[in-house]
């Protein structure tokens, strides 16, 4: 569960290193923000050679969240953090070329296909 000023680490390697969340997508007065929605980030921390700079605005989809989420089957998933992808606003692909650690299924449901594809792992 993701909300307005909410820190989260980067799972992939676009050059940021923690994004601060300003705006979940999808709905007038909508607060939180779960597993493969949305958000519109400000890069709080980045590495000076990254594709992403300091104070950038940039989109990105949740691929863990700490709060646990439950599925159709009746099954709990939770991870250790709260880690996003930076993806470009207008295709949905993700603007690095690695993904680091797992990310839920819910991610590749929701349509982001290639961020699943780079994954490690899909929980």
């Amino acid at each position: 569960m993701v909300q307005l000023r909410s820190i989260l680490t980067l799972a992939d390697n676009s050059g940021a290193k923690r994004l601060k969340t300003i705006h979940v997508t999808g709905g007038w007065k909508r607060t939180y923000a779960y597993v493969g929605d949305v958000v519109t980030a400000v890069v709080d921390q980045a590495d000076p050679h990254g594709v992403v700079k300091d104070s950038e605005i940039v989109k990105a989809v949740i691929v863990r969240t700490r709060k646990e989420r439950r599925r159709k089957d009746g099954s709990y998933i939770r991870f250790d953090d709260n880690a996003a992808v930076i993806i470009d606003p207008k295709t949905g692909d993700p603007r690095g070329s690695r993904i680091f650690g797992p990310i839920a299924r819910e991610v590749k449901d929701r349509g982001f296909n290639k961020i699943a594809s780079l994954a490690t792992e899909v929980l």
